[in-house]
């Protein structure tokens, strides 16, 4: 059915919820999940003054994706707690629409989940809403969980 299902998240309570159901949908099809998440560029003055705040010991650890790493980590976790042994993350600098959609393509995936965060009211009708760049440009099927 699914050998393979990707999943955008960014820490949200939407992203969240479809975390949760895409576990629960990849450990009953036994597919391989996908996690993904994207992040903007920083700095590199905001780093270096991150940084120097930092204990000496961590501040090897302050960079542009370290929330979206620990999102990613926490994804997997949860995952493999859950029972799905094959997760992969993938953290992708740009776009979260384009970087789901990247990942599923290069993974060949056959399924997409995303939260429906941002489809209701008039806001459906504006350009940059995740889940609806996502429905029109996947290359596989795309389930968009409804968590609102």
């Amino acid at each position: 059915m699914f050998g393979s299902i990707v999943v955008g998240t960014d820490g949200s309570e939407t992203a969240r919820e479809a975390v949760r159901q895409a576990i629960e949908l990849a450990r009953l099809a036994g597919a391989t999940l996908e996690v993904v998440s994207a992040y903007e560029p920083v700095s590199g003055q905001r780093l270096k003054d991150e940084a120097i705040e930092a204990p000496r010991d961590l501040q090897w650890s302050v960079n542009p994706r370290e929330d979206v790493d620990a999102t990613l980590a926490e994804a997997a976790e949860e995952a493999r707690t859950a029972g799905v042994p094959d997760v992969r993350t993938f953290a992708r600098q740009g776009d979260p629409a384009d970087a789901i959609l990247d990942v599923a393509e290069e993974q060949g995936s056959d399924l997409i989940i995303v939260g429906n965060k941002g489809m209701t009211g008039a806001k459906r009708f504006l350009l940059g809403s995740v889940p609806n760049k996502v429905s029109h440009h996947a290359p596989c099927s795309v389930l968009i969980i409804r968590t609102t």
